[in-house]
């Protein structure tokens, strides 16, 4: 299972919010680069990497964060925040990410979001679905929409999704331990006949091909990782539990 840290962006700096409330903020470092060396020295592949401002205008404004990261580490950094346009995705592609996480363009401009899949592949192209009450929300969680996760993931695997990263946004930040009964009906998608998930129903659906699934949100100590990977994760954003030490990279080494 990938071990990803988040690095939020507010302003150029490095940030954690809670529950995606912008006026709950915590600035950890003033320099994200500072805080990317430092997940490659203890090992670290995986970084996310989230533009909160750019999710917030709907625009990329941190991309030069990304490049100072891509170009002066080797960390394999998905980015995410503020990608509506085929200029953002092709500025943040040039910045040195690998791959690149799509929400809110995901909901409101489908058929852009498809053809990047076609343009870029379905290893480059991530989809993030943010979830509020069983819910799609968008535009940095500011804005709730009437679509149900499960469909929504659904519907884009069926458009050649394989990556999806799913934030519980009740979860996010709170050290109170991942949305594991959403990521188990999620994961239910993969195994759908005779499966039965522990939210309503979906025996209607079917499955294209395998749901990569990447939890994120809530993760608070190493035995959330570990029961995360146990149900069949493919990666775990980990977040405000690195940054409060609550995590060790000590840890972390059977992941890695």
């Amino acid at each position: 299972m990938r071990i990803i840290p988040a690095i939020d962006i507010i302003d150029g700096k490095c940030v954690r919010l809670s529950q995606g409330d912008y006026n709950q903020k915590t600035i950890y470092n003033e320099d994200p680069l500072e805080v990317a060396k430092e997940f490659e020295a203890n090992g670290i592949e995986y970084l996310h990497l989230v533009d909160l401002d750019g999710a917030k205008s709907a625009h990329v404004v941190n991309w030069k964060a990304l490049e100072r990261i891509a170009s002066q580490t080797g960390l394999k950094v998905d980015f995410g925040g503020g990608v509506k346009t085929d200029e953002d995705i092709k500025m943040v592609f040039e910045s040195g990410a690998k791959q690149v996480t799509g929400g809110s363009i995901a909901v409101k401009d489908s058929d852009t979001f498809e053809g990047w899949i076609e343009k870029y592949g379905s290893d480059k192209i991530i989809l993030g679905a943010d979830a509020k009450d069983g819910m799609i929300a968008t535009h940095g969680w500011l804005e709730s929409s009437e679509l149900e996760v499960i469909e929504f993931i659904n519907e884009w695997n069926k458009k050649n999704i394989e990556y999806v990263i799913c934030t519980d946004i009740a979860k996010d930040g709170m050290l109170a331990g991942p949305s594991y009964r959403l990521y188990k009906s999620i994961l239910a998608l993969n195994d759908i006949k005779g499966s039965e998930t522990p939210l309503p129903s979906f025996n209607h659906m079917k499955i294209e091909r395998p749901v990569k699934l990447i939890a994120s949100g809530g993760v608070a100590v190493a035995d959330d990782l570990h029961r995360l990977r146990e149900m069949g994760c493919e990666g775990a954003i980990v977040g405000k539990a690195f940054y409060e030490g609550r995590i060790s990279f000590k840890e972390l080494r059977e992941f890695i």
